[in-house]
Formats: C-alpha cells, sequence, structure tokens
C-alpha cells in the first residue's frame, strides 16, 4: 500500500548526502591562455555517530589542520548528520588525514579557485566566495556558464546514523562547468600593467587606468587600474591600504581595492573630449578645417574669462591648427556655433548619454547638466570636457565610433563559451548601432587626430614607421582648490584604419601634471611593444 511513497521516506531517512563538487570552469584569454582555473583541494567532515575513537580523531586533525582543540572537539561532539572542520585543505593534507583510517573522518575532494598569473587582470576576472561562486567582474556576469554541477555520495545509515558497511555508497558524478574564452590578451595585459606601474610610482599618483580595445568592434584587450588587488587571496589588503587591516574599515578598502575605476568612476575628461566636440561641429557643418579663429589666451563668456594652456594665446590659428594646439578658445566658438540643444543632440546621437553595456559589474553612467541647465558658461566648459563627468569605458567607446567609420561598438570580454574538448557550446554577439556619424566625419577626425600625434600637443606619443592618432588631456578635479590633476592621453594606430585604441589616465600624478608630458609617453611605451606584437 502506496509502496513508493513509504519508499522514499525510508530513504530519506536512511540516507545521507555529501557533495562532491563540480570543477569550474578555466577563463580562457584570446590564445588559450589560462587566466583562472582551479586547485584540487580537500574539504575534511566529520559524522559524530560514526566516529569510534573520539579522542584520538580530535588530537589528528588538531594536528594536521592547525585548528584549536577547543574548536574541534565542539564539532566532533555535535550530534549533527554532517559536521564541517575545514575546507580548502591542501591535497597532500587530506591524503594524510585518509590514511589515518578512522572511521567518521571523511575527507571529499573540493576545487579551490586558482589564479596563475595571480595579480594580472584582478579587477576584470574578479574571484570567488568559498561557495565558488563568481563575487566580482567576470567570474560573476559568466557564472551561470562557469560554475558546473555539483555530485552527490548517497550513503545508507541504520537508526543510530552508522553507515551500513555492505551496502555501499551511490554516486552522483559531477559535472564541470564550461570555459569561458575572453578577448583579453595576457601578453598586452602585462605590457599595459608594467607601464601603469612605472607611472604609478614615478608619478607618485593615487592611480592609474589604461584601456586597450579594438576600436572596430569593441574587444578590449587589456584593463589595467593600479594598483591591482591579489586575486589568490583577495580579502588579502594591498600594501596601500594596510594600515586597516583589522579596523572597522577594513571591509570599506576592501571595496576600494576591488573597484574598477575604468567602469564604476566618473572623471572630467578634459581636452579628450574635444573629439567629440569637434566631431558634432564637422557633422553639423559648423566648421571646416581652413577656418580662421584668433586666439588671444582667453576668452569671454558673460562675466568670466576662460583662459587657453597656452596664456599668451595661440594667436591666429585655423581649425586644423586649433585642435592640433589643444587651443580652448577655438573649441569654445565651436560649441558656441553648435548650441546647447544641438550639442546635447550628438551626445545622445554619438551614444554618451547611455552606459556603455560593457560585461562587467558597476557602470557608471554620463554626469551631464540637463540641457535647459546649459548656459553660455556651461556650454563654453563642456566644448573642452569639463563641467561634467564620464567613465574611460565612455569616452573609449565613443571615441572609437567616431573614428571607426560611424559604428557605435559595445565594449566587451565575452567571446565564446567552451567545453572541456574545446568545442564552442556559445558565441557572444553584441549591440552596434550604424551611421553614428557620417564615414566623411570620420576620416575627418582621423586626418586631424594624426596630425595632433605627428605636429601637435601629442608628439610625445610619436613613433618612427608607425602611424599614430590621438589626442592629450590634463583636467583639474573637484574641488579645483585641490589643486589636483587627471593626466591623460588615448591614442589608436594605424591612424587610417585604427585597429588598437588605448587610454591611459593618471589620477593626481605629483609635479609635472601635463598629458602630452606624462600620459602621452605611457601610451607610447605601449604602443611600443603592442604593435609588433599584433603586427600592426
Amino acid at each position: 500500500f502506496e509502496g513508493k511513497y513509504y519508499e522514499t521516506q525510508a530513504k530519506d531517512l536512511q540516507q545521507r548526502e555529501r557533495k562532491i563538487k563540480a570543477a569550474r570552469g578555466k577563463i580562457l584569454d584570446r590564445n588559450g591562455v589560462v587566466l583562472a582555473d582551479n586547485k584540487s583541494v580537500c574539504t575534511i567532515s566529520v559524522i559524530h555517530n560514526q566516529i569510534k575513537e573520539p579522542e584520538a580523531v580530535i588530537a589528528m586533525l588538531v594536528k594536521e589542520l592547525g585548528i584549536s582543540e577547543e574548536k574541534v572537539r565542539k564539532r566532533v561532539e555535535k550530534y549533527s548528520s554532517l559536521e564541517k572542520i575545514k575546507s580548502n585543505v591542501d591535497k597532500e593534507t587530506g591524503n594524510r588525514i585518509l590514511a589515518y583510517g578512522y572511521a567518521g573522518v571523511k575527507v571529499d575532494e573540493d576545487y579551490k579557485r586558482n589564479y596563475p598569473y595571480d595579480t594580472l587582470a584582478s579587477k576584470v576576472l574578479g574571484f570567488t566566495g568559498g561557495d565558488n561562486q563568481g563575487i566580482i567582474g567576470l567570474e560573476s556576469v559568466y557564472d551561470k556558464y562557469l560554475e558546473g554541477t555539483d555530485g552527490l555520495i548517497l550513503t545508507t545509515t541504520d537508526a543510530r546514523g552508522v553507515e551500513v558497511d555492505n551496502i555501499g555508497e551511490e554516486r552522483k558524478e559531477p559535472v564541470a562547468g564550461n570555459n569561458l574564452r575572453t578577448s583579453l590578451d595576457a601578453n598586452i595585459q602585462m605590457f599595459a600593467m608594467q607601464a601603469a606601474n612605472k607611472a604609478y610610482i614615478q608619478k607618485e599618483a593615487d592611480s592609474v587606468s589604461i584601456i586597450v580595445m579594438n576600436p572596430s568592434d569593441g574587444a578590449v584587450m587589456a584593463m589595467v587600474d593600479y594598483p591591482e588587488f591579489h586575486l589568490n587571496e583577495p580579502f588579502q589588503l594591498i600594501e596601500e591600504y594596510k594600515e586597516y587591516e583589522g579596523t572597522k574599515k577594513e571591509q570599506e578598502y576592501c571595496n576600494r581595492m576591488w573597484r574598477n575605476q575604468c567602469i564604476s568612476d566618473t572623471y572630467e575628461p578634459g581636452s579628450t573630449f574635444k573629439i567629440i566636440t569637434a566631431a558634432a561641429a564637422l557633422e553639423e557643418g559648423v566648421v571646416k578645417l581652413d577656418d580662421a579663429f584668433f586666439c588671444p589666451g582667453y576668452k569671454i563668456v558673460e562675466d568670466r574669462r576662460i583662459r587657453c594652456a597656452r596664456t599668451t594665446g595661440h594667436g591666429a590659428e585655423t581649425f586644423e591648427t586649433g585642435i592640433m594646439n589643444s587651443c580652448n578658445p577655438v573649441f569654445m566658438e565651436l560649441g558656441e556655433r553648435l548650441g546647447a540643444e544641438n550639442f546635447v543632440g550628438y551626445f545622445k546621437q554619438f551614444g554618451l548619454l547611455s552606459k556603455t553595456n560593457i560585461d562587467l559589474p558597476g557602470e557608471a553612467g554620463t554626469i551631464m547638466h540637463k540641457t535647459e541647465n546649459i548656459g553660455p558658461v556651461e556650454l563654453a566648459t563642456i566644448s573642452f570636457g569639463q563641467s561634467f563627468q564620464i567613465t574611460p569605458i565612455q569616452l573609449v567607446t565613443t571615441v572609437s565610433s567616431i573614428i571607426n567609420g560611424g559604428t557605435r561598438v559595445t565594449p566587451h570580454f565575452g567571446v565564446s563559451v567552451q567545453d572541456a574538448d574545446g568545442n564552442t557550446v556559445k558565441t557572444f554577439s553584441y549591440e552596434t548601432h550604424e551611421n553614428i556619424c557620417t564615414a566623411e566625419t570620420s576620416e575627418t577626425m582621423r586626418y586631424l587626430l594624426e596630425k595632433v600625434v605627428s605636429e601637435g600637443t601629442g608628439k610625445n606619443a610619436k613613433i618612427e614607421g608607425f602611424s599614430i592618432g590621438g589626442k592629450t588631456a590634463t583636467s583639474q578635479t573637484l574641488p579645483r582648490s585641490d589643486h589636483k590633476y587627471i593626466s591623460s592621453f588615448l591614442g589608436f594606430a594605424p591612424a587610417d584604419n585604427p585597429q588598437v585604441l588605448v587610454l591611459v589616465v593618471i589620477n593626481n600624478p605629483q609635479g609635472i601634471y601635463y598629458g602630452g608630458t606624462i600620459a602621452a609617453p605611457v601610451a607610447k611605451e605601449i604602443f611600443e611593444n603592442i604593435l609588433p606584437y599584433l603586427d600592426k
């Protein structure tokens, strides 16, 4: 009578289950280099009712695991179906514990995430928690593909909870997670990280952010936000934050250490934004390359005297020489010609006011004035990249679309999901928006930005034998009274058909802080390494 029902009830009472952890999928770079894999470890547990020599078991666990006797005794003497003593125990220790052969002591295979390069791309890769679930970065975004399915060990016990010897175990084998292939390139990431480290030390900066991306499809080849943290010990504070260890602020500084400023922090871009102002002016037809301008070193806007970087003035110049000189009055004039409503219309058209939708968590949006609040002064300052804020990834994405022929791309890391044999299970595709500017505007911008590097303010990024386009920037952070600066350089190559774009942002450098002087050489160093490597 109702045999099935009672059979199920009996099984529930008589069977004990222990999980067998599934191996998490690997994270690979674009060439198949392993950036995240697994290390075999063990989980040590005890089953109270099966222990025959409690004192010997306690002594052995204290000796092998280095845990206090009080802690071990509490767990060994606890009446529970399964009591975990310690996880992430190395294999050698697990094997030694197994060799003692004590009844009631269980050694189960487990996996711990392992990052072969430790700090490399730490804020992009992210890490996993104690349950092997992704917490931040790609580990979190692609968790459902990487996690796998745990297996089970089922054992039959008698009424006292003691295993019945002659019945044996039932096993349900775990299914490993799939691998994630990314657009990251371990070599380019290393080049960028070395360059960031050097700039960070030499300029005594607060931080250095670098993005290397393919502007034609949005594939991110490297993203550095220096200082990086240790992926294999993600809760250990880096040297810069060591003083907060063990204090109430420890968690706050952990969060700060994990934060990816390329994605989650906004800043005033300064003159790199002139690329967007110039593109809008060309699209609207309010400027031509040979239009004449005059720079006395400042421009009076309402009751303000807004100065140029060259306070003595550039004198007579054309639009072409104006962008090469990074002349503020020229761009204020362009802002005036465009008008607030038109200008904001181009921000929308270029995609600047919506998020990039990069496949990383925590992306911040653009902070821009409402159109009705843009008076002459705001219009003037926006035109040369101040009084509003964007993220580095937004700048890179918007400029990519202006120089790649007019297609707005989605920046991304995820390329495909593969099984253990390397077969592709899923290929990711990303949204694009065509014709955000004309091919003609795009071509003119590439020409102008090549001039900036070959003859203008970006000449410190010039490399013989390569054609590079780019723009320098120096912006002041708020409050202005702090006299803190952000120096940056955005460059791309080859100038006529961009295949790689590099953004360098140096936050609060000490001493000389001009982007052309300190950020352009960092980009040059990266280009010198990666252009031959990419064979561009």
